[in-house]
């Protein structure tokens, strides 16, 4: 995945339009796309112009009037040649339909891209040229990958990232007990569902520690009556009586814990898990799956190799 940007997403729908395009018409004796290589070349060569013309930063009225000119000229061009590969890219899906019934694979995927390719000229019309903000709900940030948040997570260095959350239930020695990908949902609301499962498998789960993001009123008061400990922290300033808890001592021994987690978050980045080489979306849980299972084996070989040095140790006092 590359960052997206409303161009270059254009770029890759109408990329993948001129490719299926190409290939229906030598495949389907199609006429109309023998200069593939160059239109191709030449949407490229306009979407460097709308990169290069970046808004003016000048304290300057007139400069930031002759950039915004340019800028809009630019984007202006792009969109023209877009639309007339929308156009033929429409024609010759009118093409494919008429040859084979029911739809080839080709024209679905056809039409989907030619609906991608739709909406960002759209976007890109209200957003540069009639100075319009676009919700983050009509968004879409990778067309390959649908399933594609955006997350800001505040990190130093790396505000935002691209892909799904996992949230991940780690016991005391370090093996992942459950994980969850978390597909248009915040931490709130995994967390009553995510003991609940882990319980079913194991019933011994009797004390739970959470950052504070998973913290609401329900959650404490379901969570407390299914744990007999609880380490949810409150957002904002706490109540007397939580400001009591928070200071008691089994309260304050758990949430020191907590942070080995972070450790388990860091092993899965650094195994693999930072980027997923599968695509959709149940390949994505799939490989989240199989890390979680690599991460365990890990610790598993490690306790064990643990214990064979301990026993080597042991053998070596007897001897001498």
């Amino acid at each position: 995945m590359h960052y997206p940007t409303d161009t270059n997403l254009l770029f890759d729908a109408l990329r993948k339009v001129i490719q299926l395009s190409a290939k229906a018409s030598k495949e389907y004796d199609l006429a109309g796309w023998g200069k593939s290589g160059y239109h191709l070349r030449l949407l490229k060569r306009l979407l460097r112009r709308t990169q290069k013309v970046k808004p003016s930063t000048s304290p300057d009225e007139q400069k930031q009037a002759k950039r915004k000119k340019e800028r809009e000229k630019a984007y202006c061009q792009y969109l023209a040649q877009a639309q007339v590969l929308m156009q033929r890219g429409q024609e010759t899906l009118f093409k494919l339909q008429a040859v084979a019934e029911p739809p080839l694979p080709m024209t679905v995927d056809l039409a989907c891209f030619l609906g991608h390719a739709q909406r960002q000229i759209d976007q890109i019309q209200r957003r540069v040229l009639q100075a319009e903000t676009i919700p983050h709900n009509q968004k879409v940030f990778s067309l390959f990958q649908p399933h594609t948040e955006w997350l800001c997570k505040g990190k130093a260095g790396v505000p935002v990232e691209l892909g799904l959350n996992t949230c991940i239930l780690e016991d005391q020695y370090g093996f992942i007990l459950h994980h969850k990908v978390m597909v248009g949902q915040t931490d709130d609301a995994v967390a009553l569902p995510l003991v609940k499962e882990t319980q079913k498998r194991f019933p011994n789960l009797r004390q739970c520690s959470f950052d504070t993001g998973f913290y609401t009123p329900n959650n404490q008061v379901k969570l407390q009556a299914l744990l007999d400990l609880l380490v949810l922290p409150v957002k904002g300033t706490p109540s007397k009586d939580q400001t009591v808890l928070e200071a008691s001592e089994p309260f304050v021994a758990a949430r020191r814990k907590h942070a080995a987690v972070e450790s388990a978050i860091n092993a899965l980045e650094v195994h693999g898990l930072d980027r997923c080489p599968d695509h959709g979306l149940d390949g994505f849980k799939r490989y989240v799956a199989l890390a979680v299972v690599a991460r365990n084996i890990q610790i598993l070989g490690a306790l064990l190799q643990k214990k064979e040095v301990k026993a080597h140790k042991r053998q070596q006092k007897k001897a001498a």
